[in-house]
């Protein structure tokens, strides 16, 4: 099995911590992971502005980058959900864009539906609050969301309650929006702090030490809100937990 670990650039450039842990935890499941150094970004931020054709440029690039490997892991739900579901109306949508879309996983849901893997070997004894990224719930399906019916389900749940001494708190709306929102942070800055703020409010209310997510932009947005009105609560990637409490870069 060939597999590349895909960086997002935000994560490589502000928290790589983030990819470093993915890496490591991939590793010690076993999984010869390789990082292609030509990798850049997914595109996404282009996209979202309207700058299509360079959006397509990078997208190019990133085709170019990972084509022929058998799966591509990314420690973020927002690049994994880019790829996957919107690559096919900024490229052209042949047999190895086709490959590549459905072979890119974010990182608990290569776990769990790649690997088969359900525990972990690791300890965190700490009460953790999940932070849901947005594009990883509704659009990857990597948990159920609260206005669909149907029965619950997490794929990073699942992980998580394997972790020994980890005790995983629930807000009052577990599944809320962080508020970050690429560039709605900037454009729509008042809404995005107060809707960061209530979700502070809420995992502190529910009596987390810890605020975890698979993205590293909500944890970016919810950290710094955290910084500058002195809250103790801390963020880390869900890999970051998976790895244990002993785990440093």
């Amino acid at each position: 099995m060939k597999v590349a670990l895909f960086v997002p650039c935000y994560v490589d450039q502000l928290q790589p911590r983030a990819g470093l842990a993915a890496l490591e935890l991939l590793e010690r499941l076993g999984v010869p992971v390789e990082v292609p150094e030509d990798q850049t970004c997914c595109g996404q931020p282009l996209a979202n502005l309207g700058a299509r054709a360079d959006a397509r440029a990078v997208a190019a690039h990133f085709l170019s980058v990972f084509d022929g490997y058998d799966h591509v892991v990314c420690p973020s739900g927002s690049c994994t959900s880019m790829v996957r579901h919107h690559y096919a109306g900024l490229v052209p949508d042949g047999e190895r864009v086709r490959r590549l879309r459905h072979s890119t996983w974010e990182l608990c849901e290569f776990l769990v539906d790649v690997l088969g893997v359900r525990k972990v070997d690791a300890e965190f004894p700490h009460r953790v609050g999940l932070q849901p990224a947005c594009h990883g719930l509704r659009e990857l399906r990597l948990g159920s969301a609260s206005e669909l019916a149907g029965a619950p389900f997490s794929k990073v749940r699942e992980l998580l309650h394997s972790v020994r001494g980890l005790e995983l708190v629930e807000p009052r709306r577990p599944d809320e929006c962080c508020g970050f929102g690429g560039s709605f942070a900037v454009s729509e800055e008042a809404v995005s702090v107060r809707m960061g703020r209530d979700r502070l409010d809420d995992h502190e209310g529910a009596g987390a030490e810890f605020l975890v997510s698979t993205d590293v932009s909500c944890l970016l947005h919810l950290s710094g809100i955290a910084r500058r009105e002195g809250r103790a609560l801390r963020t880390l990637h869900v890999a970051e937990v998976l790895l244990g409490e002993g785990w440093r870069p």
